[in-house]
Parts: C-alpha cells; structure tokens; sequence
C-alpha cells in the first residue's frame, strides 16, 4: 500500500481525490488542512510520499528533512514548480513529478471571463444593482468584436486563449519562441509590435529569468491607451508598482489578475478580518477597473478530476519504475 500525505487540502481536493480513489485499491491517502512547513513536516513521518500545492515553498530545509523521513517523492497536484527547489531536489535525489496539464480550457475561460467582467464592469453592475441602483453611469465598455488580442505565450493554454478571441471575431496576434502552426488564424510578431497593436493583452507564459516583470515601466508604455490587462499565468510577470502607476496614469481601461506578487500569504486563505495595511494588493483594490481573484483560473470539476488522476498515476508510476517523463520536474 502507497501512503501518501496530502498537505493543505481543501474540500474540493479531498471530494475529487476520494473520486478517484477507487480506480486505486493500492493507495491510501490522508489529508491535513495544514500547509507543509518546519512546524508540520514532523507529520509526514511514516508515509511514502507528500502531495502539496503551489503555494507551498519546498526548499532546502524543507527537503532534508524529507529525506530523513525516508521520503523521496514530492507530488505536485499543479503544473507551476517555481515554489520547489528544483537544483537542489535533484542534487539529493528527491523525485518532484507534478501535472503539466490539467485543463488548459479551465484556465483559458476564467481569462475570457476577466476580461469580459472587467470590460463591461460586471462587478461594479452586480454591486449597484443591489443596492437598488440601476443608473448606467460608470459602466460603458467596448466591443471586443474586431478588436486586437495580443496572446503572450502560444502553450496549452494560450492556445485555448487564442481559439476563445478568434471565435469573439477578434484579430489576434501572439508572441512565442515556438510558434503554433495549427493556429493558422494568428499572426506572430514581435513583443514591441504586440504590445503597440494590442487592444486586449492576455499573459499565458511561464515565469522565468527572462520573463520576470515582463509588464514594466518601459513595456506599460508602448501600450495602446485604454488596453485591457489580464494575467491568469504568474505574478512575477508584472511589476506590481509600475502596473499601479499605469492604471493611475490611465494607461489601462481595466485590470483583471487571477494571480500577483503578493499573493503567497492569501492564496485559498479566508483573510477577512486582516488589515492589509502595507498590502499592494489592497492598492490595487482600490481601483474601479481592477478585478482580482484568487488563483481560481484552475478550478472547475473537469480539471479537479484530471489534477487527481495524474497526481495518483505520478504515485504508482514512481513505485512501479514508470514514470511518464513529462510529469518530471527537471
């Protein structure tokens, strides 16, 4: 039998797994509500391997002690591993398998629906129409309809992005150093064209060196005016302060941010009764043309289902000498 710990698990990860579970008799799982940290790690002792979410920071300490344990597998129900010291994991010989892709309709959607919500002012109409309000003031938008989308990262995902702003007759145009030829709809050009052309800029690649703080200073200015801005990917790509500075130069029409900078202490926790005092993410909630939700670009019940699936399959693949290679953290 395979004891996995699975660490922070919410509801709908212990509804999905248990799901799956009975396509797996030679699993057993148990679940904690708490995150992995030094205070929790303790709890992992006795198990053949943990299961943890991307807002778990997996690092050199962290990974000792794991070893210790005996523990030399590290599951990853996300595709995003840039909270794991990968170098590090591999210099002592943790294996970190994690799920390249889930449901990159999921993710492409929730974008679409940012940028709908932000353009049209949903949350500002929803607002005012419950508290009996029903003047149009404040809640004119465009049409996306013949207008320019600029897809930054032509994956699975931007893939999906593209198709969903082609079917809204919308021109589109798309950065990537590998481009998609089955898109033939899309015209790749360069980043400073793109974001010159751009009426709608969706993010959907990687964070990396090179991609850290793509939205900046220098980038926020080549901008259209009015452009909407929408980030379901990372949020190392924007620098918080100049995307603030641009929306209060008016640079944007609307923001719409599944994920940012400082969302390691509030991702899937209830912060209700905080005071944000210092909080970026406070400033940017300040702003009428600004919806930001939280990391939720992922969650519907399909991509629950595959995340809990392939996590469990990394499981037997490890213990039987077959691990799907793409699923490897290198």
């Amino acid at each position: 039998m395979i004891k996995i710990l699975v660490y922070d698990a919410k509801n709908y990860d212990r509804e999905s797994f248990n799901k799956c579970l009975n396509d797996y008799s030679n699993i057993a799982l148990e679940y904690l509500d708490t995150e992995l940290s030094s205070q929790t790690i303790e709890l992992a002792k006795g198990y053949d391997a943990i299961c943890i979410f991307v807002n778990c920071q997996l690092d050199k300490v962290l990974i000792d002690k794991l070893l210790e344990y005996d523990i030399r597998l590290v599951l990853l129900r996300c595709a995003g591993f840039n909270n794991v010291d990968v170098e590090y994991a591999k210099k002592v010989g943790l294996t970190v398998l994690r799920v390249p892709a889930y449901s990159p309709e999921a993710i492409a959607e929730h974008a679409m629906a940012l940028a709908l919500a932000v353009n049209r002012h949903i949350h500002k109409a929803y607002i005012k129409v419950r508290e009996n309000n029903f003047s149009l003031a404040g809640l004119t938008g465009i049409n996306l309809y013949g207008k320019v989308a600029g897809i930054i990262g032509v994956g699975k995902i931007g893939a999906c992005m593209c198709k969903i702003c082609h079917g809204f007759g919308m021109k589109v145009i798309a950065y990537d150093l590998y481009p998609n030829k089955d898109l033939d709809f899309v015209e790749y050009v360069s980043l400073e064209e793109l974001f010159k052309r751009s009426d709608l800029i969706s993010l959907h690649c990687p964070a990396t060196l090179e991609n850290y703080h793509l939205i900046n200073k220098q980038t926020i200015s080549k901008m259209k005016d009015g452009v909407i801005l929408i980030n379901t990917s990372r949020g190392l790509l924007v620098d918080t302060d100049d995307l603030i500075a641009g929306i209060r130069n008016k640079k944007f029409s609307g923001v719409g941010l599944d994920v940012y900078e400082e969302e390691g202490d509030n991702v899937f926790e209830n912060r209700e009764d905080d005071i944000l005092e210092h909080s970026t993410t406070s400033r940017l909630l300040s702003f009428p043309n600004v919806i930001i939700t939280s990391h939720q670009a992922f969650l519907t019940e399909e991509a629950l289902e595959a995340i809990a699936k392939t996590t469990l399959e990394n499981a037997i693949g490890y213990f039987e000498n077959n691990i799907d290679e793409r699923n490897i953290v290198k």
